[in-house]
């Protein structure tokens, strides 16, 4: 299988990849950002490690507004259109054109919620959630609706599908977790309607990088054909195994992104791959659980994904 059969057939319950993909994905400077060098940087990446998708960092964040100071003024929340992604368009071409025949090719996607922390920060955000939902969510509405104007246009570029992030319902984000299911959920499932209808293959990513999750049950009816995040929760830690049944799908994870992977030797890289391996079920991608530090050697993911294409379930 080329790589793009063997992480397809993940999702063929008839069939088996003949080697346990991996991935991994950092934020590269600042100068490849954009434009034919985040092109080159993305490629260089995905060839030097050798992992078996190439993956769209987004970094095109919705600038901070001052404009929005109370729950009412979220109704003047701008929607950016087309223009405004289309740097990140550029580089998404680009790379479907140079290396969709090798492998799949996913966007990153940031979540309303995350998209609309960046307008105004996170705090102001979760306080007029909570003061005025109904009020805070019609500027939810038009994040989704500008969001949506990038999604389909990376769908008609010809990416294979999205990992899509979500934030929001971590413990303690809320005093009142029911602000989750009214202010949140509904607009990341928006994103998910069209992203899932139209994708072969989308990642569902749970992040924990502001705080962690004390349950993911809420996330148990979102789409996307594999699941990745944290195994440690706020007061236990679960087995990718257990992940995997509880969400019905393959999980991608199992190593942490600040652990050995940044600081070990490539003989305890391989150990603790081998490790995540063998305690993986049947349907896995060997990844981190969020994005590794951007100081990371490749050699040292590159010998991670190493592993795992050696290792036999």
């Amino acid at each position: 299988m080329n790589k793009r059969e063997n992480l397809l057939s993940l999702l063929d319950d008839t069939a088996s990849p003949d080697r346990v993909p991996a991935a991994f994905f950092l934020h590269f400077d600042q100068r490849c950002h954009s434009g034919q060098a985040a092109i080159d940087k993305h490629l260089e990446f995905f060839r030097y490690t050798d992992m078996d998708f190439v993956k769209i960092q987004y970094e095109k964040k919705f600038p901070a507004l001052t404009s929005i100071q109370k729950p009412a003024d979220w109704a003047t929340m701008p929607c950016y259109g087309r223009e405004f992604y289309q740097d990140q368009l550029d580089v998404v071409a680009g790379l479907v054109k140079e290396a969709k025949q090798e492998a799949l090719i996913l966007m990153t996607l940031y979540s309303p919620f995350m998209c609309a922390g960046h307008s105004v920060g996170k705090d102001v955000l979760v306080q007029h959630m909570q003061e005025d939902p109904d009020a805070t969510n019609k500027g939810m509405a038009i994040i989704t609706e500008s969001l949506l104007v990038f999604v389909r246009a990376c769908i008609e570029m010809g990416v294979d599908g999205f990992y899509a992030s979500t934030q929001g319902g971590e413990q303690g984000r809320f005093v009142d977790s029911g602000v989750f299911s009214e202010c949140v959920k509904p607009f990341d499932l928006a994103i998910w309607d069209v992203i899932d209808s139209a994708c072969p293959f989308n990642i569902l990513h749970v992040c924990d990088y502001a705080l962690p999750y004390a349950d993911l049950s809420p996330f148990l009816d979102y789409p996307g054909h594999v699941v990745n995040t944290n195994l440690k929760l706020a007061d236990r830690e679960m087995t990718a195994r257990e992940v995997a049944k509880l969400f019905g799908r393959p999980y991608m994870g199992g190593l942490d992104r600040h652990g050995v992977l940044v600081s070990g030797t490539h003989d305890e890289i391989r150990q603790e791959a081998t490790a995540a391996l063998s305690a993986a079920p049947d349907k896995f991608i060997l990844a981190a659980d969020c994005t590794v530090p951007s100081e990371i050697s490749w050699d040292n993911l590159k010998a991670a994904i190493a592993t795992a294409h050696a290792h036999r379930m």
